[in-house]
C-alpha cells in the first residue's frame, strides 16, 4: 500500500468512503449495513487501507456508528476522518464534533472536515472553533470538502494554520481539481482527497449495459445516453486492464494514485 504524508499526518493513498453505510437510498438493505459494511472495513484494514472517511450526515449518524463498531480494537490502524455538516450555528461546532466522536467510539478525530462551504456564515465564524478543537486535543487535523481554491485559502486564513485537505469529486470524468486545487496542494504540502473516484461505479463498467435501480438512477450520468457517450472511455479502460491483468476500476484508481 502506498501512503501519503503531509503536515504530520500519514494515511493510505487509497481510502474507504462510507457514504452508503446505513443509508436506505442505495438499496443495499439492512443486512449490508450491519453485516457486510463491517466486513468491508475489516478487509480494507487487512489490505493496508488506513484512511476511513465518514460524515455526521451520512445516514444521519448511522454511518459513523457502523464505522465505530468496525474499528473497535483496531483504532491504531485507522486514520479516521469525518465531516461537520455546516447547517446550524457556528457555536454548535464543538457539540457536533463531540457527538461524532461518541458515535465513532473514539476520543480523537484524526481529520475533521467542513463538509461544504456554509451557506450562512463566512469561514471566520467556523474555523476558529475548529482550531479550538485542535487545541483541546479532540481533533488532530482540520480539513474541508467541496471547497474551491479561494474558499480553501479563506478557510486556512480564518483557521490561522494549515487546513490539511480538501475532499472533492475527482476522477477521469471529473478533472477540474487538476486546474488549481492539485497544483496548490502539491506546492504547499496539502492534500486533495478524491471522492467518487470511480464516478459512483461508472468507470468500473458495471453499469455500461445495465440501468441502476438505486440512488444512482437520479444521477444524469447514468442515463442511457450518458452511458453510451462513455463507451469509448470504458472500452479503453478495459483494454488497458486486460494488458495488465487488472480491472477497469483498478486502472481508474491507478490513474488517480499516480497524481502527486
Amino acid at each position: 500500500m502506498k501512503y501519503v504524508e503531509a503536515g504530520g499526518a500519514r494515511m493510505s493513498a487509497v481510502g474507504l468512503g462510507t457514504w452508503q453505510f446505513g443509508s436506505r437510498e442505495w438499496g443495499y438493505g439492512s443486512a449490508y449495513a450491519r453485516g457486510e459494511a463491517v466486513k468491508i472495513v475489516h478487509r480494507a484494514l487487512d489490505l493496508g487501507v488506513s484512511l476511513i472517511d465518514t460524515a455526521e450526515i451520512y445516514a444521519f449518524g448511522e454511518s459513523e456508528r457502523i464505522v465505530g463498531e468496525a474499528i473497535e480494537g483496531r483504532r491504531d490502524s485507522v486514520f479516521l476522518a469525518t465531516k461537520l455538516f455546516p447547517i446550524g450555528l457556528p457555536v454548535q461546532v464543538a457539540s457536533k464534533a463531540r457527538a461524532s466522536a461518541r458515535r465513532l467510539g473514539v476520543d480523537r478525530i484524526d481529520l475533521y472536515q467542513q463538509h461544504w462551504p456554509s451557506p450562512m456564515f463566512p469561514p471566520g465564524a467556523t474555523m476558529p472553533r475548529m482550531r479550538k478543537l485542535v487545541e483541546k486535543g479532540l481533533v488532530s487535523h482540520v480539513g474541508v470538502s467541496n471547497h474551491s481554491l479561494v474558499q480553501w485559502q479563506a478557510a486556512e486564513k480564518a483557521l490561522g494554520g494549515p487546513v490539511l485537505s480538501n475532499q472533492v469529486q475527482f476522477s477521469l470524468l471529473k478533472r477540474a481539481p487538476e486546474r488549481d486545487l492539485l497544483p496548490w496542494a502539491t506546492g504547499n504540502g496539502r492534500i486533495v482527497i478524491a471522492y467518487s473516484p470511480l464516478a459512483q461505479g461508472l468507470l468500473s463498467g458495471k453499469y455500461q449495459n445495465t440501468s441502476p435501480r438505486n440512488f444512482r438512477r437520479l444521477n444524469p450520468a447514468f442515463t442511457a445516453g450518458s452511458r453510451a457517450r462513455l463507451q469509448p472511455l470504458i472500452a479503453a479502460l478495459g483494454e488497458i486492464a486486460a494488458l495488465h491483468g487488472a480491472t477497469p476500476a483498478q486502472v481508474a484508481l491507478a490513474w488517480l494514485i499516480r497524481k502527486p
